[in-house]
C-alpha cells in the first residue's frame, strides 16, 4: 500500500484552533468495524456504549512544556546585533540518559556522559543555522525580544550532535530548577495546525489546562495523546459505575507520534522509538481481561501502540524462556473476539503469548522503548476497541486506525471503512485533531 492511499481532504474550517468550551461535550463518531455502521453519538454517553467487564487503557503522560525560542550565541554569531541569527524555535522531543547519540548520523563534539538531566533530543527550526558547537541562550520570549539590552539567558545548551530533519541533541548548562525553568519559559507544544503567536506571547490558561489530560500523571510528552482531552473525572466515575475497569500505561509521546510521513510506500515506515511502562496494576489486569475473555479499548493510537507492542513481543518468547513456574493461558482475547484461542508447543497462543511475563499471566510489568508501525494487515494481539481522535491525511496514525477498522474484514476494507467515515464526519461538520470531536471503533 501508498501512503497517498491515506489521503484525504479536509476543508480548513473543520481544524479545530479552541478545545470545546466544556471538557468532555465534544461529538462522538461510532463505528461497528464489522458492518462498517456509523453512528453519530456524544463522548459523554461513552459509559453506556462500553459494557460491564471491559478493560480501558489509558495514557498517564504529562505534557511537557517543550516548545522553546532561543538565539545562538558564540560561533558564527553577530555580536552587534541584539538578535544575532533571529528566533530558533526548539521543541524537546525527548529526555535522553547520559550518553551521546550513536547513530551514523549523529556527530558528537563533547564528552561521551553528561548528566542526564541536561540532555535532550530536539527539533530545532531553521536548523540549518544551528551546528554542532555552537550555544543557544534561552529567554522569556513572552516578556519582550529575546536577549535584548543586559537581560541574562534562563536556559544555556550546547548543540553537541545532528540528526536528519531538524534533529539535534542539546546539552543544557546545569542548574538548580531546570524543570521548573521549563514551566516558566517554556510553551505547551502544540502542533502548527493550531494557531498561536507562541515566540511573543505567553501560553493562554486554556491551552495550559486543555492540552493536557485530567489523569496526566508523569511528565514526559512532547504532544498530548489527544483521546484523553475528553476525559472528565465525572465520565471516569460513570465508567467504573458502569462496571468498566480503568487502568494506565505511560508513553512519553515524541517523534515516533507525530513526525511526517517521509517515504511513499508503507512497507519503508520507520518509527522513532518511545519510551514506555506498564504498571504492576495495569499487567495484571490485562492477564485477567484476556484470560476471561474480556475486552480490551485502547484510548488513542499511544496506548494501542504500547499494547500492540508488548503483544508482539510476547509473540517471540518461548516457555523457555518464560520465569520458572508460569502458566500459560488458556485462552485469550484476540482482534476483539471472545473465542477461546489455541496454544501451540510453546505455551503462546498462535496470536500472541508470553513476554516480560507476571506471576499470573504473560505480561509482566516492565519498561521500554516501542518503534513500532502499525498499518493495515496487522493482527490485533490485545486491543478489541479503540476511542481517538480524528487524524492527519498520510499520517501513521490514520494508517494504524485503519488497520484496527479492517482487523476482522481486511486491510482494504478497512481502508475504506475509514475514508467513508472521514468522509461521512467531514460532511456532518465534525471538528478535526487535538482540539477536534473523536471516534469510537468497536
Amino acid at each position: 500500500m501508498f501512503v497517498s492511499d491515506f489521503h484525504y481532504d479536509l476543508p480548513p474550517d473543520l481544524i479545530a484552533q479552541h478545545p470545546p468550551a466544556q471538557r468532555g461535550s465534544s461529538r462522538m463518531l461510532v463505528l461497528d468495524r464489522a458492518t462498517g455502521a456509523l453512528r453519530d453519538d456524544l463522548f459523554a454517553n461513552l459509559p453506556q456504549l462500553l459494557q460491564p467487564g471491559d478493560l480501558l487503557v489509558l495514557n498517564d503522560s504529562r505534557v511537557l512544556p517543550a516548545r522553546l525560542f532561543a538565539v545562538r550565541g558564540g560561533v558564527g554569531t553577530q555580536a552587534s546585533s541584539s538578535q544575532p541569527s533571529g528566533p530558533i524555535e526548539v521543541l524537546l522531543t525527548e529526555q535522553i540518559e547520559a550518553q551521546i547519540e550513536t547513530r551514523p548520523e549523529a556527530q558528537p563534539s563533547g564528552p561521551a556522559t553528561h548528566p542526564s538531566e541536561n540532555l535532550w533530543r530536539a527539533l530545532v527550526r531553521p536548523a540549518r543555522k544551528v551546528r554542532p558547537g555552537e550555544t543557544l541562550l534561552f529567554f522569556d520570549s513572552s516578556a519582550g525580544k529575546m536577549g535584548e539590552g543586559n537581560s541574562e539567558p534562563l536556559l544555556t545548551a550546547e548543540v553537541i550532535a545532528t540528526g536528519p530533519f531538524g534533529e539535534r541533541t542539546l546539552r543544557f548548562a546545569p542548574m538548580e530548577d531546570f524543570h521548573g525553568t521549563l514551566a516558566r519559559i517554556g510553551h505547551m507544544p502544540l502542533p502548527p495546525y493550531i494557531r498561536r503567536a507562541q515566540a511573543t506571547q505567553a501560553d493562554s490558561a486554556e491551552d495550559r489546562e486543555r492540552y493536557q489530560t485530567v489523569y496526566s500523571r508523569l511528565p514526559g510528552s512532547a504532544a498530548a495523546p489527544t483521546a484523553g482531552l475528553h476525559f472528565t473525572p465525572e465520565v471516569l466515575a460513570a465508567l467504573r459505575a458502569r462496571g468498566v475497569e480503568i487502568q494506565y500505561i505511560t508513553l512519553h509521546v515524541g517523534l515516533g507520534t507525530f513526525q511526517p510521513v517521509r517515504v511513499s510506500r508503507l512497507a519503508d515506515i520507520r518509527l522513532h522509538s518511545e519510551r514506555y511502562t506498564l504498571p504492576t496494576e495495569t499487567a495484571d489486569a490485562l492477564n485477567r481481561a484476556l484470560h476471561e475473555g474480556r475486552r480490551v479499548v485502547a484510548v488513542g493510537t499511544t496506548t494501542t501502540r504500547v499494547l500492540e507492542h508488548i503483544a508482539a513481543q510476547s509473540a517471540a518468547t518461548t516457555q523457555e524462556e518464560a520465569p520458572q513456574g508460569l502458566k500459560p493461558l488458556s485462552k485469550q482475547r484476540i482482534d476483539g473476539t471472545a473465542k477461546p484461542v489455541p496454544l501451540n508447543k510453546t505455551g503462546a497462543s498462535n496470536k500472541t503469548g508470553a513476554s516480560t511475563a507476571g506471576a499470573s499471566g504473560p505480561f509482566g510489568p516492565h519498561s521500554g522503548s516501542t518503534s513500532i508501525f502499525l498499518g493495515p494487515g496487522h493482527r490485533f494481539g490485545i486491543v478489541g476497541g479503540l476511542l481517538t481522535n480524528f487524524h492527519l491525511s498520510e499520517s501513521t496514525l490514520l494508517m494504524l486506525v485503519a488497520a484496527f477498522a479492517g482487523a476482522q474484514t481486511g486491510p482494504e476494507a478497512g481502508l475504506r471503512t475509514i475514508l467513508d467515515a472521514y468522509a461521512h464526519a467531514i460532511c456532518q461538520g465534525y471538528r478535526f485533531y487535538s482540539y477536534g470531536d473523536c471516534m469510537l471503533l468497536l
